[in-house]
């Protein structure tokens, strides 16, 4: 014996074997519960005085309310580009005064502090790649230096 029940597709511990359903011809992919499709017909029936009520409360000060107002009319601000020039990055020195760029435009309020994070990770980023070419171009040097010293 198998361990499986060759009429079910479960094991002898009760459970389906991996990749075979319990029942092939069951609910589709996407369609949606009853319940979930009622709720929202009567919503959408109730819709027009619901919000009427919502802006109602926001006006009579419940905050709640109100924020919810405020979060439909004025969506959270998606990133928007930098207006901020770093001079080019090609040395450590380089990366440093990008830095010094980078605090200044948070002292003078033309960066927020998320945006300095931001150019601040490609600061970073930059190095990193700066440093690996470096230590390549030194290992290449070394590698060549030890094969004319062969010959």
């Amino acid at each position: 014996m198998t361990g499986i029940s060759e009429n079910t597709g479960r094991q002898h511990s009760g459970r389906f074997q991996k990749g075979v359903s319990g029942n092939p011809a069951g609910r589709p992919r996407g369609s949606r519960n009853k319940t979930s499709l009622l709720a929202e017909a009567l919503l959408e029936q109730e819709a027009e005085s619901l919000v009427r009520q919502l802006i109602d409360l926001a006006k009579a000060g419940d905050l709640a309310a109100l924020r919810l107002c405020i979060e439909r009319l004025v969506p959270k601000p998606k990133e928007r580009p930098l207006q901020f020039e770093l001079a080019p990055i090609s040395t450590a020195e380089d990366a440093l005064q990008a830095l010094y760029q980078i605090l200044a435009g948070v002292g003078a309020g033309d960066l927020t502090a998320g945006e300095a994070q931001a150019l601040v990770s490609m600061v970073e980023t930059t190095l990193k790649a700066i440093e690996i070419h470096d230590l390549e171009q030194r290992l290449n040097a070394l590698e060549e230096r030890v094969t004319n010293a062969k010959h």
